[in-house]
């Protein structure tokens, strides 16, 4: 895929050369590429693409039409995705904290599956969505990831159990276990642990009269940036040799790709819009930043920046171009001395760029332009 991103590097150059920047290439054989390899490593598993990384349409559209299905976390994207004509049996809501109007309309829509991890999500969906199927979100080991999401969602084992048994009791229909290993996840083993805690929860949920048989393995598969990242078929392998070896043959298994299905098909342009020396640094910066398009650059995703010409480089502090201090990009860039008005190509930028962005400070975001 590395050749490929290379590929794509080199079209945004031509593509979006008279185009006003921030604005953001998407190549829709890439998603498709990505999406087929997907099917290809993980059989029958149901894939759903974690709409939230990239919202876009045309993303949407081209997905729906290759037989995916789609995990949504808000209102928003269950009402863009009705919309759209995507058929409820698609769509699983991922978030287990959820508005009670979401609640609502995915019940009301048909949409038979949503995780949970606490009490009062329980008496919720009780209350507006009675016999739903739910399954619990599962606290795991977030080695390796670059985004780690351990402490806003999910449960340890012993309260996954008990909360699996009241959901049971209180007229749902407890089916499974959710889990996320992290966003950007680099480590393969990471799963096979995921996995094992999962089994542990499962074989206890059984003895306490409730029988489970879906696993979401969630998202968390990596894109191409600077660090070396696993294969695709290296992390497949490490999860069917762990599904294998504590699972039953007939679990229904499903995925939740987002990064790891678009990151790549992405190329975000920018262009210099100011130079400083400050305190005896350099800085540069772009008319993108974190507020409108590269928000994962204060979290953890490190990004790769190719400027649009060659010559000795030196160290830059990159910034965005609001008036907010936390606008910093990254304090140490390799760049040549570029000028005002020459451009900066990000790739891997498919995922959870245009998605974050907002209009702070009057900036826009990247406009999306689509490769066929």
């Amino acid at each position: 895929m590395p050749v490929e991103i290379d590929r794509l590097l080199e079209a945004a150059k031509t593509c979006l050369a008279t185009e006003k920047t921030p604005a953001l290439l998407m190549d829709k054989r890439l998603i498709k590429a990505k999406y087929e390899e997907f099917r290809t490593h993980f059989g029958q598993a149901r894939v759903y693409y974690a709409v939230k990384s990239n919202p876009h349409p045309t993303i949407v559209t081209l997905l729906n039409g290759l037989g995916c299905d789609f995990e949504i976390s808000s209102l928003g994207e269950l009402q863009r995705l009705l919309s759209m004509g995507i058929p409820s049996p698609q769509i699983t809501v991922g978030n287990p904290v959820k508005d009670p109007s979401l609640v609502k309309l995915a019940h009301d829509s048909g949409i038979g599956l949503t995780a949970f991890d606490s009490h009062s999500e329980i008496e919720k969906l009780a209350a507006l969505a009675p016999g739903i199927r739910v399954g619990v979100r599962l606290t795991v080991p977030n080695d390796g990831s670059e985004w780690p999401l351990t402490k806003k969602f999910g449960v340890e084992a012993d309260q996954a159990v008990e909360l699996l048994v009241q959901a049971k009791k209180s007229g749902l229909r407890p089916v499974g276990i959710f889990f996320h290993v992290g966003s950007q996840c680099t480590l393969a083993g990471t799963w096979a642990k995921a996995i094992e805690k999962s089994w542990s929860v499962w074989q206890r949920t059984r003895k306490r009269g409730v029988e489970l048989h879906m696993l979401n393995l969630g998202g968390g598969f990596p894109a191409t940036y600077l660090k070396p990242i696993p294969t695709l078929g290296e992390i497949a392998k490490v999860i069917h040799d762990s599904l294998a070896a504590f699972f039953p043959k007939d679990t229904e298994v499903s995925i939740a790709p987002g990064r790891g299905l678009v990151g790549e098909a992405g190329v975000l342009a920018a262009t210099v819009m100011a130079k400083a020396v400050r305190d005896g640094e350099q800085w540069l910066y772009l008319d993108v930043g974190v507020f409108n398009g590269l928000m994962e650059a204060v979290g953890g995703i490190k990004y790769r920046f190719v400027p649009s010409r060659n010559g000795p480089t030196r160290k830059w502090v990159l910034s965005g171009p609001t008036c907010d201090s936390f606008d910093v990009i990254s304090n140490e860039v390799e760049l040549p001395d570029l000028d005002v008005g020459e451009r900066v190509y990000i790739p891997s930028a498919g995922a959870y760029t245009t998605a974050y962005a907002s209009h702070f400070d009057g900036f826009p975001i990247p406009a999306v332009h689509f490769l066929e």
